[in-house]
């Protein structure tokens, strides 16, 4: 089985065609190939599908075999194997995923993909749309007990759930010991990403994530794109604003007049392999 590994500002997946047929146990094979040590490492499988909506399907796996639902770094890199693969000569395309169908736009370097912008339409604010136990409504600078301390978290959804904690210094933020502690807090009824940020100006965050089913990662762009949308709702950020994250910068923006957040960043191949999977 061939496959190729993409990553967006170091957060990597393992990208398989699977316009014919999907592998039998996705959620098996996502957790051998994304081992680091006895696999070829990542942070998650991704399957190129074909979709009856769309131009294409993606569908996601963390390394620890759970499903996810969106991926804006994962999306990128979709984008940039799906056109250098020659699957498509479209520079904009509609991508069904299991947060919708969101629309990217690639931009070229030499004939080659260097950055992709993503609509990742319009964040969900609303509690149960989170998903987060509790009142109906926001969740907004609200107080969350875990290991024992009492947090401030903004929640967002992308799609996918974010919990926003802003901090004053992301690099002494606990992420590797509070991180997923909250990722499986009791109020989260699907688990959640975790985003420590700090803002450096109205314009400037920096920020460290905990990501659902795969520990801290690099960079993640939903993640980023809450973090934009947690600092326009608690008055800390403009919104368009340059995120710094361990692999390098984002561009988001949450727009104004159609409430959509765009989200543009840098995706590179790294190489291509063959898996040995007898049963695909």
């Amino acid at each position: 089985m061939k496959f190729t590994k993409i990553h967006g500002l170091g957060n990597d997946y393992l990208f398989v065609e699977a316009l014919e047929r999907e592998p039998r146990d996705p959620a098996g094979l996502a957790r051998a190939m994304s081992h680091r040590r006895l696999g070829a490492g990542a942070d998650g499988l991704i399957l190129v599908c074909r979709s009856a909506i769309a131009d294409f399907r993606m569908r996601i796996w963390n390394a620890d075999g759970s499903e996810a639902e969106m991926c804006g770094n994962g999306l990128r890199g979709f984008a940039q194997y799906v056109h250098e693969r020659g699957l498509t000569k479209k520079e904009t395309l509609a991508v069904e995923t299991g947060a919708g169908v969101l629309e990217v736009k690639l931009f070229r370097e030499g004939g080659r993909v260097s950055k992709v912008r993503v609509d990742l339409g319009e964040p969900r604010l609303e509690r149960r749309q989170i998903p987060m136990e509790g009142p109906p409504g926001r969740v907004v600078s609200e107080k969350l007990r875990a290991d024992g301390e009492t947090l401030e978290v903004t929640a967002v959804s992308m799609g996918n759930p974010h919990c926003v904690v802003f901090v004053p210094d992301v690099a002494a933020a606990p992420v590797e010991s509070l991180g997923p502690r909250i990722e499986r807090h009791a109020a989260f009824p699907r688990r959640t990403n975790v985003e420590f940020a700090q803002p450096l100006s109205r314009a400037e965050v920096r920020q460290r994530t905990w990501e659902r089913g795969a520990g801290e990662t690099w960079a993640c762009g939903t993640g980023a794109a809450a973090v934009c949308v947690a600092g326009v709702l608690t008055n800390r950020t403009d919104r368009a604003v340059r995120i710094h994250l361990v692999g390098g910068d984002l561009e988001l923006e949450w727009s104004a007049g159609t409430n959509h957040v765009l989200l543009t960043g840098p995706t590179a191949e790294v190489y291509r392999g063959e898996w040995p999977d007898p049963d695909r």
